[in-house]
C-alpha cells in the first residue's frame, strides 16, 4: 500500500449522496492509517491550494451524513482546463505529499482527473525546473493515483448501474408528481413534467413507470413518427375514454424528434391545447431534483462507494491505470476510468447521429427492458386477443404482511396479461380470501392510479392455509378454472405456496403453476436479494431518525431506536449505515451482556469528548431478554450525568407510505418477469412451483422445492445473506476516533 496520504474533493454538479461518500473517504483513509484532505471547490480550490486544501479529522465529516449538497463544495475551474493551471495544483498536492486523488463527479470530472494523473510526471519535472518545488519533494510523489466515483442525478455513467443522487432525484420526481396527480385528477386537466438528464432519459423513463405517466419523452428512444403529435394526443384521448381524469406528460430536458430536433415543453404544451381543447400545465423541476436530503439508497450506495474508492487508492501500483468505483449486480466493483469516459460519450455520440437503436444499446440491459414495459403500460387499453388465441386464466392475490409496492406489482400483472390477451382475476384478501371465493376478473382500468399507492387495495392476511382451507382453495381454484396464480408476499406467502406444492397428491387442483413475487418490508426471503417494500420501509426508518437525531443533538442524549425485521437484521444494519448510528443489534449476532457495557462506555467516552448525540438502532428480535427497555434503562443509569437515553419504537409506520420509486420499478419488472414466466409454463404444461429473485444482478426462478433448503426454516429467513458483509463498514463508520 504505497499511497499514505488522499485528497478527495466533489466535482461539477452536486449530487445528493456526495457528503456520504466523503465521509466515508475520509472515516476509511483514518481507520487505514491514511493522512487524508479534502479540497473545497472542487478544481477551483485544487488550483487555489492554501486554505481550500484542508486536513481532515474523524470528527471533521460528523453530522453531514443526511444533508444534501456537498459541504465541501463545487465549482467550475477554466483554471484547471489549462496546463498551467494543472502545473500549479500538482505544486499544491506535492507540496503536501498528496499522492492519491479521490475525484467524485460525472464523465467531464473524471477525464480531467486522467488527464491530471498522465500529465503528473511532467509537471513535477517543469515544477523542479522552475525552482517551484525540491527533486526530492517531487521524487517523493513520483506518481499521482486517481480513483474515481460517479456522482451525477442523470445516472448517465456508463459502467456503473447507479450513479450518486440518481435514487435521490427519482424520490424527488415521483413525490411531484404524485402532488400534480391529485390536482390534476380533481380538475380533469393534463399537466407536463419536465425533468433533468441532458443527454439521458433515466429519470423521465423511470420516473414515468414509477408514476404511471401517459407519455414519456426521452433522447434515446424519440417518437418513431413523423406525426409523433397526433399519436401522443390520439392515445391521451383513448385514456379519457376509457375513463381516465388526467393526464401526465414527463419529457426528459434533452428530448427530440427522431431527426435530432429538439422538443421544448412550450411546444408539446402548445400541441396539447390545440388537441385537447383545455388548458395544459407545465411543471419544470429543474434544480429541485438536484437539492434536498439523500435517500437512503445514495448514502448507502455513496458510502460504500466512498469505502472502496480508498482501499483502491492505498492498493494502486504505480503502473496501475485510474479506476472508478460502481455497482453492478447489487456489488461494488471497480471499472477503468477511461473505457466507461468513452463509452459514455459514445452514447452522446449516437444520439447526435440519430443512431437510436445503438444509444439504447450502450444504455444497460434494464433500461431497454423498462422502456419496453413502459410502453406497455401506457397504453389506454389492451391490444385485443388474436383469434383463435389460448386464453390463460391468471389469478393474483397478496398474502402475509402488507408491504409498499404490493399495488404497483398488481398493476403490472393485470396490464401486462390483459395486453397479452389473457384474463387476469384478482383475489381479496389473500388466501384467506380464496378459501372463500373472493374471486373477481380484472379490467384494464381497475388499477388505474395504483402504482403510486402503498399498502394493499386487494387485501391481505397473514393466515397460512391448511386442514380445510386447502379443500376450500381447491374448489375456488376449479370453480373460476384458474391457470395459474401469481402469490404476491413474504414468508407467509411462500410457505402457503410451499404446503400447497406439498399437498397436491390430495388436491389434484393444485397442479397448476404457482409464482411467488417477493415482497416483504424485512427483506427476509430466499433467493432474492431484494425484495419489495424493503426500500420503502428503510426510506421511512432513516426519515423517522433523521427527526430523532435532530431532538436528540438539542439536549446530550442517546435514542435506541426500534425496528422491525423479525429475526433477520437487514433493515437495522441498513438503517444503522444510512442514518451513522453508533451500534447496532441484529438477531443473526445477539446481544451479551459485555458487548452492552463495552457500548456504554464507548458513548459515555464520546460524549465526554463532546459529543451532543447517539444513535443506536436495535431489531426487534435482536434479543428476548435484552430488550429495547432493558437497554435504554442501562444506558440511562450508566449514562446519568453524561447523556440521557431515549427508546423509540417506530412500529408500524415502517409498514406504510407510498412505495418508493425503487420499489415501484423493482415491483412492475418483476411482475413482468412472472407473467412471462407464468404464461410460458401454462403453454408448455410445466406446473413447476416456482419464486423470483434478484440474485448477482441476474432475476432468477427457483423451483418451489428448494424453499426449505435455502431457508433457515427456524427463524425465517435466507441461509445465506449478502448484506451481513457490510457489517465491516457499518462500524468503521460508527466509530468514534480511529483508536476507539
Amino acid at each position: 500500500m504505497a499511497t499514505k496520504r488522499i485528497a478527495v474533493l466533489t466535482s461539477g454538479g452536486d449530487a445528493p449522496g456526495m457528503n456520504a461518500a466523503v465521509r466515508a473517504v475520509v472515516r476509511t483513509a483514518l481507520d487505514k492509517g491514511a493522512d487524508v484532505y479534502a479540497i473545497y471547490e472542487g478544481y477551483q480550490g485544487l488550483v487555489e491550494g492554501g486554505a481550500r486544501i484542508h486536513r481532515m479529522n474523524w470528527d471533521s465529516v460528523g453530522g453531514i451524513l443526511q444533508h444534501g449538497g456537498t459541504i465541501i463544495g463545487t465549482a467550475r475551474s477554466e483554471e484547471f482546463r489549462t496546463r498551467e493551471g494543472r502545473r500549479t495544483a500538482a505544486r499544491n498536492l506535492v507540496q503536501l505529499g498528496i499522492d492519491g486523488l479521490i475525484v467524485i463527479g460525472g464523465d467531464g470530472s473524471l477525464t480531467g482527473a486522467d488527464v491530471f494523473r498522465r500529465e503528473w510526471p511532467s509537471l513535477l519535472s517543469e515544477l523542479v525546473e522552475s525552482g517551484d518545488i525540491r527533486a526530492e519533494t517531487a521524487d517523493a510523489c513520483p506518481n499521482l493515483v486517481i480513483v474515481g466515483i460517479a456522482g451525477s442525478i442523470d445516472n448517465d455513467f456508463s459502467g456503473t448501474e447507479m450513479t450518486i443522487g440518481a435514487d435521490s432525484a427519482l424520490h424527488r420526481i415521483t413525490a411531484a408528481v404524485d402532488a400534480i396527480t391529485s390536482t390534476a385528477a380533481s380538475h380533469q386537466r393534463t399537466f407536463i413534467v419536465k425533468v433533468m438528464g441532458r443527454n439521458c432519459g433515466y429519470l423521465a423513463l423511470y420516473g414515468a413507470l414509477a408514476t404511471g405517466a401517459d407519455w414519456v419523452l426521452i433522447p434515446e428512444a424519440p417518437p418513431e413518427v413523423d406525426n409523433w403529435q397526433e399519436v401522443m394526443l390520439e392515445r391521451l384521448k383513448a385514456g379519457t375514454r376509457a375513463g381516465r381524469r388526467d393526464h401526465i406528460v414527463i419529457m426528459a430536458e434533452g428530448a427530440q424528434d427522431r431527426y435530432g430536433n429538439y422538443i421544448g415543453s412550450s411546444e408539446v404544451q402548445r400541441v396539447l391545447e390545440e388537441g385537447l381543447g383545455e388548458e395544459v400545465r407545465t411543471t419544470v423541476l429543474g434544480h429541485v431534483q438536484r437539492g434536498g436530503r439523500p435517500s437512503a439508497y445514495d448514502r448507502n450506495l455513496a458510502t460504500l462507494f466512498g469505502y472502496e474508492a480508498v482501499i483502491a487508492a492505498l492498493e494502486a501500483r504505480p503502473e496501475d491505470e485510474p479506476i472508478v468505483v460502481g455497482t453492478r449486480a447489487n456489488r461494488i466493483i471497480r471499472l477503468p476510468l477511461v473505457a466507461c469516459v468513452e463509452k459514455t460519450r459514445q452514447v452522446v455520440e449516437a444520439i447526435k447521429a440519430r443512431d437510436y437503436e445503438k444509444a439504447m444499446s450502450l444504455r444497460s440491459p434494464s433500461f431497454k427492458h423498462s422502456f419496453r414495459t413502459y410502453r406497455t403500460m401506457v397504453r389506454a387499453l389492451p391490444h385485443p386477443p388474436e383469434p383463435g388465441q389460448k386464453r390463460f386464466r391468471i389469478a393474483v392475490l397478496n398474502a402475509g404482511a402488507p408491504a409498499p409496492g404490493m399495488n404497483t406489482a398488481v398493476r403490472a400483472a393485470v396490464r401486462l396479461g390483459l395486453d397479452q390477451g389473457h384474463i387476469l382475476l384478482a383475489v381479496n384478501n389473500g388466501f384467506e380470501g380464496f378459501a372463500q371465493g373472493e374471486v373477481k376478473e380484472m379490467e384494464w382500468t381497475t388499477v388505474n392510479g395504483w402504482a403510486s399507492v402503498g399498502g394493499s387495495v386487494l387485501g391481505t392476511s397473514r393466515k397460512v392455509p391448511g386442514g380445510k382451507d386447502m379443500y376450500a382453495i381447491a374448489r375456488t381454484i376449479e370453480d373460476h378454472h384458474i391457470d395459474a396464480l401469481l402469490v404476491i408476499g413474504g414468508w407467509n406467502a411462500y410457505a402457503s405456496v410451499y404446503n400447497m406444492m406439498n399437498e397436491r397428491a390430495k388436491f389434484p387442483a393444485f397442479n397448476i403453476p404457482i409464482m411467488c413475487l417477493p415482497a416483504s418490508i424485512s427483506n427476509n426471503l430466499p433467493g432474492s436479494e431484494l425484495s419489495i417494500g424493503a426500500d420503502t420501509a428503510l426510506n421511512s426508518i432513516v426519515d423517522a431518525v433523521d427527526k430523532i437525531k435532530q431532538s436528540a443533538g438539542a439536549t446530550r442524549r442517546c435514542f435506541i431506536v426500534e425496528v422491525m425485521g423479525h429475526w433477520c437484521g437487514y433493515l437495522a444494519l441498513m438503517s444503522s449505515l444510512a442514518t451513522g448510528a453508533e451500534r447496532f443489534y441484529l438477531p443473526e449476532e445477539g446481544i451479551t451482556l459485555q458487548q452492552l457495557q463495552e457500548d456504554v462506555a464507548m458513548l459515555k467516552r464520546g460524549f465526554l469528548l463532546g459529543k451532543r448525540l447517539g444513535l443506536v438502532i436495535r431489531n426487534e428480535a435482536a434479543n428476548e431478554i435484552y430488550s429495547t427497555a432493558f437497554i435504554c434503562a442501562l444506558f440511562e443509569e450508566e449514562g446519568k450525568d453524561v447523556f440521557d437515553a431515549r427508546p423509540a419504537i417506530l412500529g408500524h409506520l415502517q409498514q406504510g407510505g407510498d412505495p418508493s420509486p425503487f420499489d415501484r420499478i423493482q415491483a412492475s419488472r418483476l411482475a413482468g418477469l412472472c407473467l412471462e414466466k407464468l404464461i410460458e409454463q401454462c403453454s408448455q404444461g410445466d406446473t413447476t412451483n416456482c419464486f423470483i429473485g434478484l440474485q448477482n444482478g441476474k432475476f432468477i426462478f427457483h423451483d418451489m422445492r428448494d424453499f426449505d433448503r435455502m431457508a433457515d426454516m427456524q427463524f425465517q429467513r435466507p441461509r445465506d445473506q449478502w448484506w451481513l458483509k457490510l457489517r465491516t463498514i457499518a462500524n468503521i463508520m460508527a466509530k468514534i476516533a480511529p483508536e476507539a
